[in-house]
């Protein structure tokens, strides 16, 4: 990383008491698996990947995105868990419409405005809220799968706002959060 560069990224935070519930999960993975990197981010569904950002033009950066708010309040379902294996365990939520238009404007603001590029993973946008990845051992995957994949999860949360999150240099942390125009 640069001098100067600042890494963040963009995405949906869950609200109490459903993040904290979420949080216990990824304990759990803790104790049983030894995973633990999921620990190094509040729970959310990543709309951007990370990326470097300048941190002396923070303030640009926080302005287009404050201008990139004009969505309407929506509802994510989320049901039972999925996987990319051989290292990521996720709460998978339901296809919403609203979430993947949402996704795609801001992609669209931050390519035009400020030329950021990369915002998804090769495989395209494929929203979840990870409870283990990286640290998962292939064994600790493959046991923990057999218990996760038929592990019923639901809950729902309306989502009236997006977070840019910032990099403490050993953790993620909510920075600034960005409410809808269109909330009511």
């Amino acid at each position: 990383m640069k001098k100067g560069d600042q890494k963040y990224f963009l995405a949906i935070i869950p609200p109490e008491p459903l993040a904290g519930e979420i949080t216990s999960i990824k304990k759990e993975f803790v104790e049983k698996y030894n995973s633990k990197a999921s620990l190094r981010s509040p729970a959310h569904i990543t709309l951007h990947m990370p990326f470097q950002w300048k941190e002396r033009k923070e303030e640009r950066l926080l302005n287009v995105l404050a201008q990139t708010s004009n969505f309407s309040p929506f509802n994510v379902e989320l049901d039972g868990f999925g996987a990319f294996s051989p290292r990521t365990i996720f709460i998978q939520p339901k296809p919403c419409e609203e979430l993947e238009a949402m996704n795609m404007e801001l992609l669209e603001a931050t390519k035009k405005q400020l030329n950021l590029f990369h915002a998804v993973h090769i495989g395209g946008f494929h929203p979840h809220i990870t409870v283990a990845f990286r640290d998962l051992r292939k064994p600790m995957f493959l046991e923990a799968w057999k218990e996760f994949e038929q592990r019923a999860f639901k809950a729902s949360f309306q989502v009236n706002s997006f977070w840019l999150l910032k990099h403490n240099g050993k953790s993620w942390d909510a920075y600034r959060e960005f409410n809808f125009c269109n909330s009511q």
